[in-house]
Formats: C-alpha cells, structure tokens, sequence
C-alpha cells in the first residue's frame, strides 16, 4: 500500500491499528512493537510542520504530547521497567507530517536505551514485534488513555 493509499485508509476509518482519532491526525499503533507502546501521530493532510500555521503547529505537538502522555501513563503501568517517552518528528522516508511516539524500558541494553530506536537495526521490524503482535490489552489500554486524555484536553 501506497503512503497515500494509507491516508486514504486512516481518513476512512478503516486502519484497524488506529487507537483514536486526535484534532489534527490520528494516533496509530507503530508499525513494530520492539519497544511496546510505540505509536504515530499521523497528520490528516500536511507534509511539513512548517506547511501549517503557527496555531495549527501547536495543535499538532500538543496532539502528540498528549499521544506521548498516554503512553507513559500505560506502558508505565503495564511495564515497571518503564523509563520514558521519546518523541521524533522526522519525515525523511516518508514525506508526511507525522510524529513518533517511543516508549523507552530501562530493561533495553544501557547503550541502545540511551540511543534512537534507529540504532537498533532490523531487529525492529522482525516478524514479531508487527502491530499485531501487541497484546489487545495494551492497544485497548492507549485507546481508552487517549479518549481520558483528550476529552480533557480538548474541553
């Protein structure tokens, strides 16, 4: 599937590893879940942040803070090696706004824990740690922490 075909399939609803529809995007589950919890923040039409106002930049980071403060909030209860949330905006493989949201577990090996995701090579994208890999508890989880989060935040 094509970056723009995905669009299309996020805009109609039919993505079944969204965790919610967010003010400006969609939050989605990662597409490896080496590190559990990782998700997207996936802009509904801009390439850049740049290409957006400066409020409309605004509600883009604050949507991914908020997709960032639910992963804490889960993978911190979920996981007691928990550590902390790293946030990437990015766009250089693929040319559409978008935002990584990684959880970070101070079970990783101390020089990768310290590291981008990146580094950790194709093991990432092994056949197991797929989105459908995540345990519906966790992907639940997110889903029902962004709906708290956001009925809050966006009062």
């Amino acid at each position: 599937m094509s970056d723009t075909d995905w669009i299309d399939v996020l805009k109609r609803g039919e993505d079944p590893n969204v965790l919610h529809r967010m003010r400006t995007g969609w939050a989605v589950l990662g597409s490896t879940q080496h590190l559990p919890g990782y998700c997207l923040l996936v802009h509904d039409s801009a390439d850049h942040l740049t290409d957006l106002s400066r409020p409309e930049r605004t509600a883009f980071l604050l949507d991914l803070s908020l997709l960032g403060e639910a992963v804490q909030e889960v993978c911190s209860a979920t996981d007691p090696e928990f550590y902390r949330v790293n946030y990437e905006v990015l766009g250089n493989l693929w040319n559409h706004l978008h935002g990584h949201v990684h959880a970070r577990y101070h079970w990783e090996p101390e020089e990768r824990r310290k590291a981008p995701v990146w580094l950790y090579g194709d093991v990432r994208t092994a056949s197991e740690y797929r989105p459908g890999a995540a345990p519906d508890h966790l992907r639940s989880a997110l889903s029902a922490s962004l709906a708290a989060i956001t009925a809050e935040a966006y009062r």
